[in-house]
């Protein structure tokens, strides 16, 4: 017996000696792999799957038919604006799984081993964003599913409904940024949903999501208009309906781009900061 391990003690040796170090992960390489963990995490807690799926059903029943009425007249009319706001709303909750799940992963120390191994260490936050995608097209298809079967009827069509699902998705993907930044500076999760509720809920009801701005008093439209959410539910409309002009969609993406431009890098800051205390 201890000379089989012997043996193989040996021949392990003799592979370490005589073949190079393994080349070191590169970055994209790393986001990959953590995105795939990402995806097997949210694979074996399918209970998030009612969030994903009960949040927009609520919120989506709930307006149309209590609300819609008494705001376009009829239900079916107010489904017809309503329906491509609430997907804007649909993915942006879905964004504070992002910091809850990294600020999940540092409090039970895996940031911690991630730290020793030698790959590029932003790829453990830019993969778990890049992995979240799935959550919103789940959201996304869930949502407008519920709202086809309900009457909505997108005069762009199919390209429409797949141009608004890409713009929406990745304006989810730079609001994100901002939660994986709560993320890592929060002291438990629970915090994390907490001051997470507090930023979304006055940036959605202070948006076109739900109602036209032009039935709000003018210090709110000004808000309301530059509202990052309300160009996102804007260009959402546009599209989906098949009125879509450059501006609608370009204002969108410019929100998106600054709002990654300037929370991607101070979230990567945190992170790196964190790891060196």
């Amino acid at each position: 017996m201890t000379s089989s391990i012997e043996h193989v003690d040996d021949r392990v040796m003799a592979i370490l000696v005589t073949h190079e170090r393994p080349p070191k992960a590169s970055p994209v390489s790393a986001t990959i792999t953590h995105l795939w963990r990402g995806i097997m995490a949210f694979k074996h807690f399918p209970a998030q799957l009612i969030d994903i799926i009960l949040l927009p059903a609520i919120f989506l029943l709930l307006f149309t038919y209590l609300f819609g009425g008494a705001f376009a007249g009829s239900p079916s009319q107010y489904l017809q604006f309503f329906l491509p706001g609430i997907a804007v709303q649909s993915v942006i909750l879905m964004t504070v799984y992002t910091g809850t799940a990294i600020n999940t992963d540092i409090n039970k120390g895996v940031f911690d081993r991630f730290r020793t191994l030698p790959f590029w260490q932003p790829a453990a936050i830019a993969g778990n964003l890049v992995g979240d995608v799935l959550r919103y097209l789940i959201a996304l298809t869930m949502t407008i599913g519920m709202g086809l079967a309900l009457g909505f009827r997108p005069g762009g069509g199919i390209l429409g409904v797949l141009a608004a699902m890409g713009v929406l998705i990745v304006f989810a993907f730079s609001v994100s940024w901002i939660f994986a930044a709560i993320g890592v500076v929060a002291s438990v999760p629970e915090r994390v949903s907490g001051t997470s509720m507090i930023v979304i809920y006055p940036l959605l009801f202070m948006s076109n999501i739900f109602v036209r701005p032009e039935t709000m008093p003018s210090w709110m439209q000004v808000l309301v208009k530059v509202n990052p959410l309300s160009h996102a539910a804007t260009a959402s409309r546009a599209l989906m309906h098949g009125t879509a002009g450059f501006w609608d969609v370009m204002w969108a993406l410019i929100a998106s781009l600054v709002i990654t431009v300037v929370f991607a890098p101070l979230a990567v800051r945190l992170y790196r900061s964190k790891n060196t205390r």
